[in-house]
């Protein structure tokens, strides 16, 4: 059994049972909505919220885990003599990276490690799992971080939404650019790399915006997430299309929860993937 144990937040959308087959203890984010405050679900629990989603008129506010709660977690490591590697999601998204460094200087600085994954969704599951891995084969501490900073270079995610209503309720679109994207069918792509979530460019039409996140993955892709939003029937055909382009890929079908996901809003599909150096 590792000694180092493997932590990061609900933003890497890691499945219950994956966690638990593996140990890796899962902080998550809050999302305030409705009036009502709830701790970032699992993948597969995230149906419901998405439905209230595109009836309400109220969008959803994300928080980051409280120093507290990551506290609890590295404690409980440590009093079974562990040692910690977390992984978080992207300090230019959220102050989780933040939360996760206090706690660490409050519990045990020396046996436990934060980085900022400069990522988020699957990337950041790529990252966690190459931790894991590392720290099954026995590698310290520094040996997975020197690793892992190696790595969240090569790594980076495209989106394409369904609808541009998400995209204006969040605050990224005014009323006139979703008045006039939605009457000329504009669709943005969005892209995030080096921890920051940017516009890639525009389409004419989804299936266009579609074939711009097609045209952004690299030539050397070792592993490919289809990303999705209620929206499994467009994800497996754009896997399908996608294992004829990169035979040699790593593939797999994953949702995005609520802190991520409600800015693209239900039908949003893309992708996560890295690639070789």
């Amino acid at each position: 059994m590792s000694t180092i144990q493997i932590v990061t937040d609900s933003t890497a959308y890691i499945t219950k049972e994956f966690a638990k087959e593996n140990n890796i203890d899962i902080v998550p984010l809050s999302v305030f909505f409705e009036n009502e405050t709830m701790p970032e679900a699992f993948p597969g629990e995230f149906a419901e919220f998405y439905t209230r989603l595109k009836d309400s008129k109220d969008f959803p506010q994300t928080s980051q885990p409280s120093v507290q709660a990551f506290m609890t977690v590295f404690q409980k490591a440590v009093d079974e003599g562990k040692e910690v590697v977390a992984l978080t999601i992207s300090s230019k998204l959220s102050g989780t990276f933040n939360s996760a460094s206090l706690a660490a200087k409050e519990v045990a600085p020396d046996k436990i490690t934060v980085i900022d994954s400069l990522m988020a969704g699957p990337c950041l599951r790529f990252l966690t799992e190459r931790a894991l891995q590392l720290a099954k084969e026995g590698k310290s501490r520094a040996e997975i971080e020197e690793a892992v900073n190696a790595k969240r270079s090569y790594s980076k995610a495209l989106f394409a939404v369904g609808t541009l209503d998400y995209l204006k309720k969040g605050g990224r679109l005014s009323n006139a650019q979703h008045f006039i994207g939605t009457l000329l069918n504009i669709k943005p792509v969005i892209e995030l790399t080096d921890g920051v979530l940017l516009p890639a460019g525009k389409a004419r039409g989804k299936s266009k915006a579609v074939e711009m996140v097609k045209d952004g993955i690299p030539a050397s892709v070792s592993k490919i997430s289809i990303v999705h939003i209620l929206n499994i029937g467009e994800a497996q055909k754009f896997r399908d299309e996608l294992k004829e382009a990169y035979p040699n890929a790593e593939f797999s079908i994953d949702e995005l929860g609520p802190v991520i996901g409600s800015h693209l809003g239900p039908m949003a599909i893309g992708v996560c993937v890295e690639w070789q150096a």
